[in-house]
């Protein structure tokens, strides 16, 4: 086992768009277990919009400050347990903060059973098809027969939305950047249609392909893909608001326009939600997932970067909408 712990500190915070300059490499020595604690070596990291907003404020979580470790998921092995139920070679998903190595505390940790490929336990198995699946299900509540717009269709989250979606027997609308990324969602992904929000005219686009109105939107984005589709809304109409990719990595971020009238008279439920409100029903949803997936009605996108050392870089990339489905970075 090597005596250096590589890590990735958070150098300063951005005041616009985030940047390389904004990070900083840094060794640290090897961390050591006690009582109750695990020493896991990260081997693939879960890059998400969210590790940007954390950079802006707090959230869910505090906010981080310069100079501290940069926070983020990665699926973990054990390589040394002091705690009970844990063993070298399990693996966990847990808050390690960009590093090579790290020590948990085991209370809250849950061993992960092993599937293949084991990047699935971060993809449809993990953070993003449990808040595709939640996020849809519980707080959309769509029907036989609705109409499901998502904005971010050829991400992570967005992409399983609109196949769950179509499971259930909904009209899938995805808004995505390009078109070959709409091309995907139609042709690949099973959805009735696709807008390219950097085609043009948004609102008139969306409107064309959901000329009935929209009954449930998932929103990724916030902005004018949220306004056009508020505005877009059948009474009575569901958003489940997961996020607000949008309006993360800039400097001037802006709220939709005329939200509160289109709420009252249109009689519209927005509900955020964090995957974690659903923790209790995880079983069930997983065992959904897995059934889709092996009887082919929920197709997996992944974007798999390799590299410890390329960590920043794949962020940046994800916020500028390079990646196509769940992007990982692999350490190990």
């Amino acid at each position: 086992m090597a005596d250096i712990n590589r890590q990735i500190l958070l150098d300063q915070i951005p005041q616009g768009r985030l940047g390389r300059e904004h990070f900083r490499f840094n060794e640290a020595a090897m961390p050591k277990p006690g009582d109750g604690e695990l020493l896991v070596r990260t081997r693939y990291f879960s890059l998400d919009a969210a590790n940007r907003a954390w950079m802006s404020g707090a959230t869910y979580r505090a906010a981080l400050s310069a100079g501290q470790l940069m926070a983020g998921g990665a699926l973990a092995e054990v390589r040394e347990s002091r705690a009970p139920g844990f063993a070298p070679g399990d693996l966990v998903f847990a808050d390690t903060g960009w590093q090579e190595y790290a020590v948990l505390s085991a209370r809250h940790l849950i061993k992960l059973q092993v599937t293949e490929p084991i990047t699935y336990l971060l993809s449809v198995y993990g953070v993003a098809g449990l808040t595709a699946y939640f996020g849809l299900l519980e707080c959309g509540k769509p029907k036989p027969g609705d109409t499901v717009v998502v904005s971010a269709a050829a991400g992570s989250v967005g992409m399983m939305v609109g196949q769950i979606a179509k499971i259930k027997g909904c009209r899938t609308v995805g808004i995505a950047g390009g078109a070959a990324k709409c091309a995907l969602l139609t042709e690949e992904l099973g959805f009735d249609k696709a807008v390219d929000y950097k085609a043009g005219d948004t609102l008139r686009a969306l409107r064309a392909a959901s000329p009935e109105g929209i009954d449930v939107y998932f929103d990724n984005v916030g902005g004018d893909i949220l306004e056009a589709c508020l505005f877009n809304m059948k009474n009575h109409g569901r958003v489940a608001c997961c996020g607000a990719v949008s309006q993360y990595d800039t400097g001037a971020p802006h709220a939709p326009r005329g939200v509160p009238g289109l709420i009252v008279t249109k009689r519209l439920t927005l509900q955020g939600f964090l995957v974690m409100d659903f923790m209790a029903q995880r079983e069930r949803a997983l065992a959904d997932l897995k059934g889709w997936v092996q009887n082919g009605q929920l197709k997996v996108r992944e974007d798999i970067i390799d590299g410890f050392e390329n960590l920043p870089a794949a962020l940046i990339g994800l916020l500028a909408g390079e990646n196509i489905g769940k992007r990982l970075v692999r350490v190990s």
